[in-house]
């Protein structure tokens, strides 16, 4: 499908009057008086997560018919939330989230206080993935894709890139972590519409490098392994669609950085940064504090996605 910064503009409009702006805050820590280093704190979204953005402006262009039939998303993370909150925010009544049987109750009920009903199908991601498509098209409601490939999504998370831009023109460089590769690629078209000679680094977990592979190898892995534990679980699995075509034409590099490190940048966020930031964020503070030449620039932002850690995986890693 065609995705082009028009569509990320076009999205901007639409979710500016039902989202602020996040902050973009200078480090306190990191600089080194050579290079200034900013967080683009979407951590502080509603839903602590940049999915509201791509959500948000989906269902913004939903027709009256569509939304009486109803949303639907699978995803028992980020995503789920999101399309709930947004749902309740439109005034969709009919909006259903599928995961799987093990999803813990806590993620359950944070989908539920934004008002979405909670199907659990199926033992696993692949199998609610199957039954949730049978029930969303039996029904007639409308899917919200997470990262595979629809434009309004991408359009969406690109709205980063305009804030960050507008709040700071001087940023010369935008690092953002990599899972299916929607919020880069959002950010990374837009970016070099607005600014031709930013640099773009992405990053990812040695635990599951897939768009590191997937363009390497010129393979779209719709599916990836995960090789290793890992403290970032929204960076994990295969690519999306239109991510893949996409993204070697605008990004500079893909930083791939070990977990060792990716638990260190959580705990300087919170007890340096005094930010609480997911283990996926927390990749971009790994790549800048292990490859700090190798990210490069001068005015740097870093995308902080979310904020949604877990509360004991918080603990074990300031313990740690």
């Amino acid at each position: 499908m065609a995705f082009g910064y028009e569509e990320v503009r076009a999205a901007y409009g639409r979710i500016k009057a039902y989202i602020p702006d996040t902050p973009l805050e200078q480090a306190y820590y990191l600089g080194d008086g050579k290079r200034n280093y900013f967080f683009k704190l979407e951590s502080f979204q509603k839903v602590k997560s940049f999915k509201i953005r791509g959500a948000l402006n989906k269902m913004l262009t939903l027709t009256d018919e569509e939304k009486v039939c109803g949303v639907a998303t699978i995803s028992s993370g980020n995503h789920g939330c999101s399309v709930s909150y947004a749902a309740s925010m439109l005034g969709i009544k009919k909006a259903v989230v599928i995961v799987p049987e093990t999803t813990p109750q806590s993620k359950v009920d944070k989908i539920e206080c934004y008002g979405a009903q909670v199907k659990r199908l199926g033992s696993n991601y692949d199998e609610a993935a199957a039954l949730g498509h049978k029930l969303i098209d039996g029904n007639g409601m409308t899917y919200i894709d997470p990262y595979y490939d629809d434009p309004k999504i991408y359009g969406g998370q690109g709205t980063v890139a305009i804030e960050i831009l507008q709040q700071n023109p001087a940023i010369d460089t935008i690092v953002c972590p990599i899972g299916g590769g929607g919020l880069i690629t959002g950010i990374a078209v837009a970016a070099k519409a607005i600014k031709p000679d930013i640099r773009l680094i992405g990053v990812q977990t040695e635990a599951c490098p897939a768009m590191i592979r997937a363009l390497a190898d010129q393979v779209f892995y719709a599916e990836y392994p995960t090789t290793a534990d890992t403290v970032c679980d929204a960076l994990v699995g295969g690519v999306g669609k239109l991510s893949y075509e996409l993204l070697g034409d605008y990004v500079d590099d893909i930083i791939e950085v070990k977990e060792s490190s990716i638990r260190e940048a959580v705990k300087h966020m919170i007890l340096h940064e005094k930010y609480v930031v997911e283990g996926a964020c927390a990749t971009t503070v790994a790549a800048v504090k292990d490859y700090p030449e190798r990210v490069g620039g001068e005015n740097i932002a870093l995308v902080m996605s979310g904020g949604n850690i877990d509360a004991s995986l918080m603990l074990e890693i300031l313990r740690g």
